[in-house]
């Protein structure tokens, strides 16, 4: 308590505060275009469940590495070399990631564009269980944290404000999830915008692992600039409908 009480009457704390929950919103706008379309595989009675729980779970994981700072600094000294390219556990777990996201995407395009015969091209046939979705929301959270809590840690030592930003960004993802999924679903254009950048962000951790650094920041740009693009489309096709 006393800990809580310094902190809460000393400006730089609050300055430390603000600025690692903008990071860790922004950060977690990845994160978010992931869960918002891997619930939409969720039955439609299951959805809301699937998301709270999953980023619930993904809370307790952040938690738990918070918990291990000082282990997950670590994560980054050389665990092995190959052709001469040393590679640490924070490498091999953002070239997991990616080549999952690259993976997950890539399916998820094709069976849209040409889904298999045998099904009549409904949604029941790209249905996922709430069990598989927990899995996957909350392995693709702890690679989507990794860089982010090293970043918290080499911020600030304070405990307490780290664990206030990691809650309210996961809070921000729980509100906003819904929403999105649900814009995500009504708009088929923007199911596949939103795929393609699953597929940048996955190229982008791919070229990470291999200590090829690309800045969030140009990322961010390009999926903002898409995502005008694709709401000045839709706005065209809404008026282009409309009777004259």
């Amino acid at each position: 308590m006393e800990t809580i009480a310094r902190l809460a009457v000393d400006p730089a704390a609050w300055a430390a505060l603000a600025t690692l929950i903008a990071m860790e919103v922004v950060l977690g706008v990845d994160n978010l275009v992931f869960i918002a379309l891997l619930s939409n595989r969720v039955a439609e009675s299951r959805r809301a469940f699937a998301r709270s729980v999953g980023l619930s779970l993904a809370l307790i994981f952040r938690l738990a590495m918070l918990g291990s700072a000082a282990a997950l600094v670590r994560l980054t000294g050389p665990l092995a070399t190959v052709f001469g390219r040393p590679f640490s556990v924070r490498d091999l777990l953002l070239l997991a990631g990616g080549l999952f996201l690259v993976w997950k995407a890539t399916i998820e395009i094709h069976e849209r564009i040409d889904p298999d015969e045998k099904d009549d091209g409904s949604a029941k046939s790209l249905r996922l269980g709430v069990g598989s979705a927990l899995i996957q929301i909350v392995l693709i959270d702890i690679v989507f944290s990794v860089d982010s809590i090293i970043t918290a840690v080499g911020m600030t030592n304070e405990f307490p404000i780290m664990v206030i930003a990691v809650v309210f960004a996961v809070a921000v993802m729980m509100v906003a999830s819904g929403p999105l999924a649900g814009f995500i679903r009504r708009n088929p254009t923007v199911l596949m915008l939103a795929l393609s950048f699953l597929l940048m962000i996955g190229m982008a951790l791919i070229a990470d692992g291999f200590g090829f650094h690309i800045e969030r920041g140009y990322i961010y740009a390009a999926m903002f600039f898409s995502s005008l693009v694709e709401a000045l489309n839709t706005l065209a096709r809404r008026n282009a409908r409309r009777p004259s």
